[in-house]
């Protein structure tokens, strides 16, 4: 991922912000050829000096038939996004997209069954556990799980190489700037998430 110094992040609080909001990401393999899947992942801090993500496919996708551990991988993690029109500023310039976004390099370790097992554990409670009636994996019964398990394909990606980007207007004045949250608090769901992001980085 291409990021000016500008909007070049180092805050790994706002990394696990973002990969939590946004955990439905893009795991993308290169091994033959280029992949990419839709999947729920997860930031594991059980150790904090060796932080990774996890995840899960079905072992019916041909991603998962070519991966083995030591491949790399790429987890592509996408925040809060909004079209900025050109309109809004008070000078002739270009449209563009403010964005965050995260993502991850680094290599595979498949999961035994007893992580795979614990996997869906923490990522059905994280979901579950808001709903009016929750339904755990100790609910299921462990046989019922290890059984469905079967058709899963549990993955742990060592990150090798962090990217965090926060594209937020940062190189406008502040006139511009101030008129740009203005029309994004005027827009969708999407646009009033990017606002509220320029507000917290406003100076």
């Amino acid at each position: 991922m291409f990021i000016p110094k500008l909007y070049r992040s180092e805050d790994y609080d706002l990394m696990r912000q973002l990969i939590s909001e946004n955990a439905f990401a893009l795991l993308i393999s290169s091994t033959e050829k280029i992949r990419a899947t839709h999947c729920m992942m997860m930031l594991n801090e059980d150790d904090p000096e060796h932080m990774y993500v996890e995840t899960h496919i079905s072992k019916a996708n041909p991603q998962a038939k070519t991966l083995k551990d030591g491949d790399e991988v790429l987890c592509d993690f996408l925040g809060a996004h909004a079209y900025i029109s050109s309109s809004w500023y008070d000078h002739m310039n270009v449209s563009t997209w403010n964005y965050e976004a995260v993502q991850i390099r680094g290599n595979v370790q498949l999961m035994d069954n007893e992580e795979l097992y614990q996997h869906l554990e923490k990522l059905t409670f994280k979901y579950e556990n808001f709903q009016k009636c929750p339904v755990m994996v100790k609910d299921m019964g462990r046989a019922f799980v290890e059984k469905e398990m079967k058709g899963a394909f549990g993955l742990k990606i060592i990150p090798t190489e962090i990217y965090i980007k926060q594209k937020l207007s940062q190189n406008r004045k502040d006139h511009d700037f101030q008129n740009i949250i203005s029309e994004l608090d005027n827009t969708d769901e999407n646009g009033k998430k990017v606002a509220a992001k320029m507000k917290l980085i406003q100076k």
